[in-house]
């Protein structure tokens, strides 16, 4: 019954002080399998706090945490605080034990097991980042690391989505910008003159809107699958280039695909939940952009469900949709190159993919949506593969969509 309450996230872990039986720290899941470990430490194991670790005022209370761990403690005891602080610098367990205030081997075994401690060798270079994770941890700043995994969705608990948490607090802002003071200067006249000869283009470009409704009689075809991601997101040629102006440095692989990336990386990966599609088996897919193949994963069908399901609610739909395109990122392709900016960079590949993604269904005649989120702790099961090594970033729902009357249109976006 415990293990069965702590899978769905229901249950907090006390860490109370045997002289006073007052509380220290409360542990609080953040991801669905949480359970506490107590990986073995020894008097001469070195500890050294995470770079992704941080602390920070959340109403009246003090929490530890990062996005690595698979929990965040509640600081109970501000002299819980001093001494975490102090491993800011690597601690020897032995030392640390001699120091006022120290917490307790039972806190530190259970910091390390949420990696926001880790164990370190006695003569590693701190100032290197090599010293905590492989060369995929490497790779991520603190922010963007935070970042990806608090506006997604797996592997926190806080509210997530459209809320409304701020209505009766602050007024909504209008849809239209209020026009800057000054003189205005008028361009209708070449507007009006232009949808004259308007383009095919831009028939596509204001036909496109979101469909959240898709014809389960109906579905899209795998010819027509097929057509979408060789229009959108095939790969349709490669190259190598030396980095910078140095001619001496690494040569780097390069493709080229139809829509825009930051420094040509193309870091964006597409993963296909199947629920119907005819000539397609229901499954999960990869795309391979350079063969322009699928290729099957095998999954469990209840996590295949679980994700086809979490799109159906983020769109507010009735039905999951025809096909999910989740959109995932090899992080390390662009932060290789890019500092403080690699995971603004992604999302701005992510937007352009997207709208890729709907253009190109317009012109199929078929219908496409956005999904505001997507679960990146699902995903890595999935796949297998870490969070922080290949995550998804992004989701489209694509499909048949269903004929919809001109006043529900008007709602689309």
């Amino acid at each position: 019954m415990v293990r069965r309450l702590a899978r769905h996230g229901l249950l907090e872990y006390c860490l109370a002080n045997s002289r006073n039986d007052e509380d220290q720290v409360v542990i609080e899941p953040q991801v669905a399998d949480y359970w506490p470990g107590n990986p073995s430490l020894g008097n001469a194991d070195v500890l050294a706090l995470s770079r992704f670790a941080y602390m920070r005022r959340r109403g009246n209370d003090l929490v530890l945490e990062s996005p690595r761990a698979g929990a965040l403690f509640r600081i109970c005891d501000p002299k819980i605080a001093t001494a975490i602080a102090a491993l800011s610098t690597p601690q020897q367990i032995e030392r640390f034990r001699r120091q006022s205030g120290f917490p307790g081997i039972e806190l530190l075994a259970l910091l390390v097991d949420c990696q926001i401690l880790f164990k370190i060798e006695a003569t590693a270079n701190m100032g290197s980042r090599l010293a905590e994770g492989d060369h995929n941890l490497v790779l991520w700043d603190f922010h963007d690391l935070l970042f990806h995994a608090r506006s997604t969705e797996g592997r926190h608990a806080n509210p997530l989505g459209g809320l409304y948490p701020y209505v009766g607090v602050v007024a909504p802002l209008p849809a239209v910008r209020p026009r800057w003071p000054g003189k205005k200067i008028n361009m209708r006249k070449f507007s009006a003159a232009h949808s004259m000869t308007s383009s095919p283009f831009v028939k596509v470009l204001h036909d496109r809107h979101s469909t959240r409704a898709f014809n389960g009689r109906s579905p899209i075809t795998f010819a027509e699958l097929s057509r979408v991601l060789d229009c959108a997101a095939r790969v349709l040629s490669t190259w190598k280039s030396n980095i910078g102006f140095e001619v001496s440095g690494p040569a780097v692989e390069y493709a080229v695909k139809p829509y825009p990336s930051a420094g040509a990386s193309y870091e964006l990966e597409l993963y296909l939940a199947v629920d119907k599609c005819k000539g397609l088996k229901r499954g999960f897919y990869h795309y391979d952009a350079g063969g322009h193949a699928l290729v099957p994963i095998a999954v469990r069908t209840h996590d295949l469900e679980a994700l086809l399901t979490g799109a159906k609610f983020a769109m507010d739909a009735l039905a999951a949709p025809q096909v999910l395109i989740t959109i995932a990122a090899r992080f390390g392709r662009i932060s290789w190159k890019y500092c403080s900016l690699a995971y603004a960079l992604l999302l701005k590949d992510v937007g352009v993919l997207t709208q890729t993604l709907y253009l190109i269904a317009t012109d199929t005649g078929l219908g496409g949506c956005a999904v505001g989120t997507t679960n990146i702790d699902l995903f890595a099961k999935m796949t297998g593969i870490e969070f922080h090594v290949e995550g998804a970033v992004g989701q489209f729902a694509l499909g048949r969509g269903l004929k919809i009357g001109a006043t529900e249109q008007q709602h689309q976006i």
